[in-house]
């Protein structure tokens, strides 16, 4: 990536942008809950709040890299950065709500869920970028790489887990034999659910090809010239 200039202002300005896509999906629901009369699609406001856990998370991360933090540190961070980083993504998949709702027309449902899963998911793609940034000065490029391409794959298994066995990042201190169950029985039969096999590919392909939209735009915004993540004070 590039050298910004002004990496605290880039990072203010990205944050500025993340919280006014927040306020935009939250006063849509307050238009929703009014013509209702009733806050239907509230747990919305909920899965947004723990899309934001990730993004501070990351922003830690980055604060701390700068700082010239241990490694120790930062890995036990990015540990709950990766448990949470699912969260962001998992809007997307509230779309399964559209139409099931009555209060509203159809078309603004969909802008309703669309502007809080769209700000979710930019919310787990700008962590994304940067914690990639902070292991790439750490450890390397290709670390950089395989840990994004990695944690988004763990995202979309993360997901299934989240909307279908409904677990959540909290399973993990207060559930996680049920969780690991889980996780084992599939495991022990890779090959024996084919929607989960169909949803996890789909899902991180997805996901991956954001990802690489929002590199390249990164690195467009920076200006083109290579420098590791001397843009996040590395």
């Amino acid at each position: 990536m590039a050298q910004i200039s002004h990496p605290g202002r880039w990072l203010t300005g990205l944050t500025l942008v993340l919280v006014a896509g927040t306020l935009v999906a939250a006063g849509l629901q307050d238009v929703r809950a009014e013509r209702a009369g009733a806050p239907v699609f509230a747990f919305l406001f909920w899965n947004l709040f723990l899309a934001w856990v990730p993004y501070v998370l990351a922003l830690v991360m980055t604060g701390l890299h700068r700082a010239r933090a241990s490694g120790w540190l930062l890995g036990v961070i990015g540990v709950g950065w990766l448990a949470f980083l699912p969260n962001a993504p998992y809007i997307l998949t509230d779309f399964i709500h559209l139409g099931a709702i009555p209060g509203a027309p159809r078309w603004f449902d969909a802008l309703l869920i669309g502007s809080f899963a769209g700000t979710g998911l930019l919310l787990g793609l700008a962590s994304l970028l940067l914690v990639h940034h902070v292991v790439e000065a750490r450890v390397g490029r290709v670390a950089g790489w395989a840990l994004a391409i990695g944690s988004l794959t763990l995202s979309s298994i993360g997901i299934y887990l989240g909307r279908f066995p409904r677990f959540n990042s909290w399973d993990i201190l207060t559930n996680p034999h049920g969780l690991l169950e889980v996780i084992a029985y599939r495991l022990a039969d890779p090959l024996g659910n084919p929607f989960l096999l169909q949803f996890g590919v789909l899902m991180t392909g997805g996901l991956v090809l954001s990802y690489l939209a929002t590199w390249g735009l990164g690195r467009a915004l920076a200006g083109g010239r290579r420098t590791g993540v001397a843009q996040y004070g590395g």
